[in-house]
């Protein structure tokens, strides 16, 4: 009954049915062939009822209003102007400083997208008039965006939490390293490219030593934020809900002070948090509806034996799982990917042996992966508008060596996993 359960939801998935209601029917069919209709009743009304009233779920929409402030108040270009200033003199340091603002502002931000469209539309001009190899650059934003949902806060940790009942707080702290580690292979990546090619990219401006003073001084109050709301976070002053609360307010006060706050745009705000929040818990419904389906049908359970069974070396296993979401990543979308698969990945993965938080890094990492992979690579599509002079296809192939050092990096992140859990052991036990 699990099994067809899945074929009857991919069908639905071809068909064109929206994820969520194509779970959440498959779900609660299952539920009343597998049980009755009064406890299929009570999981299809509780399961919303519980996501939706939880205190502790409000870490979602409370995190998603401080990233949409964030960028709908511009403050990622205060961002790249100081690593444009401080690094863009070094030969491809118009790439490199593309991709160290994304990984800061990626921790305002909990989309990948948003990072993307945020940074290009500041760093895309500027690469253009130093006559920077224009397929590179974009392919290096593109890039960079995926550490907008690898660095907390993120909504891909926040959906994981919630399905896998794991600490929301560890996992944001489980992804500040790897973010870190990731954002410098990035920058590693375009740099020795750059040495072996200098026509891709001429030296910059150079900047006097008040300029690049300036530049910090004009995005301390933005460090203050994430010191605030993450730092607090790491500490244990906050929990993640509180984080996420301070976060909004505190971006709400940035932006006033700033000058930037008018009512039509935070009107646009509320909205657009509002629609996003909707969009991801109606996912999340479904998700949790099909998953009492799956596990009442011991599909995952059954699944874990089989591998098990088998005696194949669990690295092996987990590299069948990231290449099934690489190939996934090629058709749907990185949030329908993750809310599809756990169910039936999780329990095989805690049968392996695999710790549940660490799981969760590798996933968002796929995850980044899924939205840069062709032909549905939703990263790409956003920077390409953001330039019209790049080919689509020169900048799906200019993707892929950042694509192959996610790779190299998944397979660093196994050999060396305190690169993920250090942190939160130290700062959460």
């Amino acid at each position: 009954m699990g099994l067809l359960g899945v074929v009857i939801m991919v069908i639905l998935l071809l068909c064109g049915m929206p994820v969520a209601f194509s779970m959440a029917l498959v779900g609660y069919a299952g539920l009343l062939f597998l049980s009755n209709v009064t406890a299929a009743n009570h999981l299809a009304a509780s399961i919303p009822y519980d996501i939706i009233s939880d205190y502790n779920f409000c870490v979602l929409p409370l995190f998603l209003l401080m990233a949409n402030i964030c960028f709908n108040m511009g403050f990622g270009k205060s961002l790249f102007d100081l690593t444009y200033k401080w690094i863009g003199r070094v030969p491809g340091g118009l790439f490199a400083a593309s991709i160290a603002s994304c990984a800061m502002f990626g921790a305002v931000c909990a989309s990948i997208l948003a990072t993307s469209m945020t940074i290009g539309a500041v760093a895309l001009p500027e690469m253009k008039r130093y006559n920077y190899d224009p397929t590179l650059g974009a392919a290096s934003v593109t890039a960079g965006g995926v550490l907008g949902i690898l660095i907390p806060p993120s909504s891909a940790y926040i959906v994981y939490g919630i399905m896998t009942e794991q600490s929301i707080g560890e996992l944001f702290i489980s992804g500040i390293g790897p973010g870190i580690v990731l954002c410098l292979f990035f920058i590693a990546m375009v740099l020795v490219r750059v040495k072996l090619k200098p026509s891709l990219a001429p030296i910059g401006p150079k900047f006097t030593t008040r300029e690049k003073l300036s530049s910090l001084a004009n995005c301390i109050d933005i460090f203050l934020l994430i010191a605030l709301s993450i730092g607090g976070l790491i500490v244990g002053w906050f929990t993640p809900t509180e984080a996420g609360g301070i976060g909004s307010v505190g971006a709400i006060i940035l932006a006033i002070v700033r000058g930037r706050l008018t009512w039509e745009s935070f009107k646009k705000t509320c909205l657009e948090t509002v629609l996003g929040t909707g969009m991801i818990y109606l996912m999340l419904i479904g998700a949790l509806i099909f998953n009492a389906f799956l596990t009442l049908s011991t599909l995952p359970m059954e699944l874990a034996n089989i591998v098990g069974s088998f005696h194949i070396h669990r690295a092996l296993v987990l590299a069948a799982i990231v290449l099934l979401y690489l190939i996934m990543g090629m058709f749907i979308d990185a949030m329908a990917m993750l809310l599809l698969t756990i169910p039936a990945f999780y329990p095989v993965v805690l049968k392996l042996g695999y710790d549940p938080i660490w799981f969760g890094t590798i996933i968002v990492i796929a995850m980044g992966m899924a939205a840069i992979t062709p032909p549905v690579g939703m990263g790409v599509y956003v920077v390409s508008g953001l330039d019209r002079d790049v080919n689509m296809g020169k900048l799906f192939a200019a993707v892929m060596p950042f694509l192959v050092i996610e790779l190299v990096f998944i397979v660093v992140v196994t050999i060396f996993p305190e690169i993920v859990l250090w942190l939160p052991k130290v700062t959460m036990h």
